[in-house]
């Protein structure tokens, strides 16, 4: 295979593609995806990559640059993979994502919503309260890395600081990277996650190995010196359990609803606490939920959506393919006394002709999936009955597809839809739409 020409060329950036880079054409018409580039700007770049239908670049010099342009806050930008977007004017951010959601729904749902709704946002900066930090012993530079990978996913970035995570994590990279430097097992250390509760953070350290009483040692004095609840994870999932404090306490709360949520360390919690809460009072007043209604909340989790519901409906039916969260639902029901709210377990990527739930009339309907979207299960639920559907989505082009199967093959209309900035600076595109029969 020939070697890639790596002789810079000028490029005039077209589009900005849906991971944040700029879009040029070569003479020849192929694609490049240049990075570090944005809409109207003229850049001198140098190919990376290249594969039949696109090239890859990297911008070396902005020759002409966007007046959206903005200089990047944090030191890492560019090479840290964590954010794609700092070079961009934060308002600008989420109209670029709300774009992306638009051309989404035309190219691959054939559809447009009636109307869009103002795009939803919160603090763009010390906003992530849930993450997962690579670790590395690089022997060559002797020292351990602590970070998120980088643009090339081979390598951990050196990080010294982050400011998109709350910055009692952003602000101890360093320390936390000093720490496993200092440990007897810093070559087993492959992650460390960290979730952060209203009133306690945790941090869950990956080994591969059985730690030394003095590793042990070391990770719970750094959790009393820097109040953090240190949790261990020698194993999958099932095998997290904390080494300090004993029992530590891990809930946020939702003040609008009167709703604490208890969680585990490896636990999925919405990552932006503040836009949660305005995503939840959105999809809540999308759905219309009246007093009398049955409201049935797919893929659940721990309650996030349901248990507010429980407040304002006459019954909210949550259904979460992991077992684990079902329990502490309902450990989340009873603590808030909500007995009108009530979870199954079931896997919703499957045939579930056998649950009686599906069978029991509702008369709204919120679902909030993962990547791969709700196509399984919106052909198998009997949707005649109901008033709304309201669809919380993390990834643009699945709910595309299912939005144009709503209302393409479904006869429903998609009377708005817009997008929620959960994790601004990065290319992540978070929406919901909104449908009636």
């Amino acid at each position: 295979m020939a070697r890639l020409d790596q002789t810079p060329f000028p490029a005039d950036i077209l589009d900005l593609s849906h991971d944040g880079r700029g879009v040029a054409r070569r003479d020849n018409g192929k694609a490049v995806f240049v990075a570090g580039a944005l809409p109207d700007e003229k850049v001198m770049a140098k190919q990376t990559a290249r594969s039949r239908s696109f090239d890859e670049a990297v911008t070396l010099e902005v020759l002409q640059a966007s007046p959206d342009r903005v200089a990047p806050r944090c030191p890492h930008f560019g090479t840290c993979g964590g954010c794609a977007l700092q070079h961009l004017e934060e308002s600008k951010q989420i109209l670029a994502k709300q774009r992306v959601l638009r051309e989404n729904f035309e190219r691959i749902g054939h559809v447009a919503p009636e109307s869009w709704l103002p795009p939803l946002t919160d603090a763009a900066w010390g906003y992530r309260r849930k993450g997962r930090f690579s670790v590395r012993r690089v022997e060559k530079k002797d020292k351990t890395l602590v970070g998120f990978r980088e643009n090339d996913p081979r390598f951990v970035a050196d990080l010294s600081i982050c400011y998109t995570a709350i910055p009692q994590i952003g602000e101890r990279i360093v320390a936390l990277a000093a720490l496993v430097e200092s440990l007897d097992g810093r070559r087993d250390i492959p992650q460390i996650e960290f979730i952060a509760g209203d009133d306690t953070i945790a941090l869950v350290f990956r080994h591969l190995l059985p730690l030394s009483e003095s590793d042990r040692n070391a990770l719970a004095a750094f959790g009393q010196s820097h109040d953090f609840a240190v949790f261990l994870q020698p194993g999958g999932v099932d095998s997290v359990h904390a080494l300090w404090p004993q029992s530590p306490p891990l809930s946020f709360r939702l003040p609008a609803w009167d709703v604490e949520l208890k969680f585990r360390p490896l636990d999925f919690i919405q990552v932006n606490a503040g836009l949660n809460q305005k995503m939840i009072a959105l999809a809540l007043g999308l759905l219309d939920a009246q007093p009398d209604d049955r409201v049935l909340d797919l893929f659940c989790g721990l309650g996030n959506f349901t248990l507010p519901l429980a407040r304002t409906v006459r019954e909210a039916v949550g259904v979460e393919g992991e077992a684990g969260l079902v329990v502490r639902a309902r450990e989340n029901a009873a603590h808030n006394g909500l007995a009108n709210a009530q979870f199954h377990a079931a896997d919703l990527a499957q045939d579930l002709s056998g649950h009686a739930w599906m069978r029991a009339g509702f008369d709204k309907l919120l679902l909030d999936p993962p990547r791969s979207g709700a196509d399984v299960v919106l052909k198998q639920l009997p949707l005649k009955g109901l008033k709304r559907i309201v669809y919380v989505s993390c990834h643009p082009a699945s709910l595309a597809r299912d939005a144009g199967y709503l209302v393409n093959e479904r006869g429903w209309k998609l009377r708005s839809a817009g997008v929620m900035d959960m994790f601004p600076h990065t290319a992540h595109v978070e929406s919901i739409a909104m449908f009636e029969p």
